[in-house]
């Protein structure tokens, strides 16, 4: 339940679904399971997974749910090797070079046989929304991931309205500043992690673990022109993260004082405790994405067109 890898996106539009409507829509576009010959199947699922009875799972205004994908895992060097032997068959047998066409034409047949006897890669993918804070938070550390799930809400809700978060000054200019301005928030402390890149395409990268920020050593590389666009940061003294150029949390970790908050809930009762940390977490995500993007001068409301 507890997230460990954050995408968010703002609505442009207010979010105006209800938790029933979200239901209704959501429930007509289902997983299902793949068949013998289909290489994917992407639906929704319930939000507590077995042991929820709901696509949507609702806390304190915060609309938890589920999408599960299931692919079918085709190495490629098998195909590969198929291919090349059907062709060199075609070549030998007909005194020609196979056409494009009919490599294009092996190639499907060869993947149509394959794939009744192929392995299945499921994978699911939680998220929750958020009308009051105007944000939708996905828990994926992929953004194309994020983004086939904004597509599928956005296929079962007929529209779906939302944008990255981006704030007027370049968030590497911003993380930079953090170190050579020593301006971050008193919210937040500098890890002891970072990543810096020289301008250019083909400039240095610079990447230090277990390294003090504020040393000689990471201002000389800053003095140098190196940019920061990975940087560890800690919150509140409830969570650490990898903050990314893109605004995307990597490597979220929730500290101890936080999952203790729900140690008193019977570990039998698993909805009351599953139930209970979502509640936790997402409003601490909550808290901290609007003390994130205080730092950089903008809020989630901004984007919502007048």
């Amino acid at each position: 339940m507890w997230f460990k890898n954050l995408y968010f996106f703002a609505f442009t539009r207010p979010f105006e679904w209800s938790e029933q409507d979200i239901e209704k829509l959501l429930s007509e576009h289902l997983f299902t399971p793949c068949g013998s010959t289909e290489m994917s199947h992407f639906g929704w699922v319930n939000a507590l997974g077995k042991h929820g009875q709901t696509i949507v799972h609702s806390v304190n205004g915060n609309h938890l749910l589920c999408a599960r994908k299931e692919e079918k895992i085709l190495p490629a060097p098998v195909i590969k090797d198929m291919l090349d032997e059907k062709i060199a068959h075609l070549e030998a047998d007909q005194s020609r070079s196979a056409t494009k066409k009919e490599k294009e034409q092996f190639k499907e047949d060869i993947i149509f046989e394959l794939l009744p006897r192929a392995f299945s890669r499921i994978t699911d993918t939680h998220a929750y929304i958020n009308a009051e804070a105007n944000l939708i938070v996905i828990n994926t550390s992929s953004r194309s991931k994020a983004e086939d799930f904004l597509a599928l809400l956005r296929k079962a809700l007929g529209t779906l309205p939302v944008t990255s978060v981006s704030p007027e000054k370049a968030p590497d200019e911003i993380m930079t500043d953090w170190l050579t301005e020593a301006n971050l928030g008193e919210s937040f402390q500098l890890g002891l992690e970072a990543e810096f890149h020289a301008v250019g395409d083909d400039g240095a990268v610079v990447r230090v673990k277990n390294q003090e920020l504020d040393s000689d050593e990471i201002k000389a590389h800053l003095d140098a022109d190196k940019f920061v666009v990975k940087l560890a940061l800690e919150w509140d003294d409830a969570l650490s993260c990898i903050l990314c150029d893109d605004l995307a949390i990597k490597r979220l970790k929730f500290f101890d004082v936080l999952h203790e908050q729900n140690e008193d809930i019977d570990k039998d009762d698993v909805i009351a405790r599953l139930d209970a940390d979502f509640a936790l977490m997402a409003g601490e995500i909550n808290r901290f994405i609007g003390d994130l993007l205080n730092e950089f001068s903008v809020k989630a409301t901004d984007y919502l067109e007048s």
